[in-house]
């Protein structure tokens, strides 16, 4: 097998394409297909990820304007008798569990954080396919440490650590990445499942409808009810509705 070669900016490529090298040779070129298809589907999924709406906020006229269009996504009725805080920065009715992200300059709905890898923010829209985005970064992340350490050949040398040093630093890169993206996937998932956000479940005690609340948490459903609404719903929730209903339950 051919080594990588030294300075390149890419190591854990060129390891990977002495393998394809071989896998040539013998007309196997099933896994080298898979792991650039999944390459290119993170690619694709970061900039739809980036670019997608992550539930902005809008105003009331906007709002109707858009539900006459007939949108697939549509915006949840709140009750009459339930009066919705204004943002002091946009002023726009802002929903239950919707926050102003001051990098956006736009109130979202259900906000999570907002997020610098893909420079936006994580909402109640964009969540569920930043999920998907993270479990695909993750199988490629994983992949590729696995063919970065197949590339490597320990010896007990200056010279092989000259030849070696951005494949090495290459893994070791990756192996940090893994861990990264493996903690932050589980993370969301406990969060998910117990529908609650990264924001309120660190800034619960200053968050005005979770302080107040007789409930530790006013929207938790159980986790199969959560799991679902998250990744099966296609329509915005609103949240004031499942709020009262639940405090009005007998704790």
């Amino acid at each position: 097998r051919r080594r990588s070669l030294p300075g390149s900016c890419c190591s854990v490529c060129l390891g990977y394409l002495s393998d394809l090298r071989r896998q040539e040779e013998r007309g196997e070129l099933l896994q080298p297909l898979l792991f650039v298809s999944l390459v290119l589907c993170s690619v694709l999924l970061h900039f739809r990820v980036s670019l997608m709406d992550p539930g902005f906020v809008q105003p009331e006229e906007e709002a109707k304007a858009g539900e006459g269009e007939g949108q697939s996504l549509v915006l949840p009725q709140v009750p009459g008798d339930i009066k919705l805080r204004r943002c002091g920065y946009c002023l726009v009715k802002q929903p239950l569990r919707a926050k102003h992200c001051q990098l956006c300059q736009h109130c979202v709905r259900r906000y999570d954080h907002h997020c610098p890898w893909i420079e936006n923010c994580v909402g109640e829209k964009n969540h569920p396919l930043f999920m998907v985005y993270l479990s695909v970064q993750l199988v490629v992340l994983l992949w590729g440490t696995h063919v970065a350490w197949s590339g490597l050949y320990f010896e007990q040398s200056w010279e092989w650590l000259q030849h070696n040093i951005f494949l090495l630093m290459s893994f070791f890169l990756m192996v940090i990445f893994t861990i990264v993206v493996l903690l932050l996937l589980v993370s969301h998932l406990y969060l998910i499942s117990c529908n609650t956000t990264t924001w309120e479940f660190m800034s619960s005690h200053r968050i005005s409808y979770l302080r107040h609340s007789e409930l530790e948490n006013p929207f938790d459903q159980g986790i199969i009810l959560n799991l679902w609404r998250f990744f099966c719903s296609r329509h915005l929730t609103a949240w004031e509705k499942i709020y009262f209903h639940r405090k009005s339950e007998p704790v």
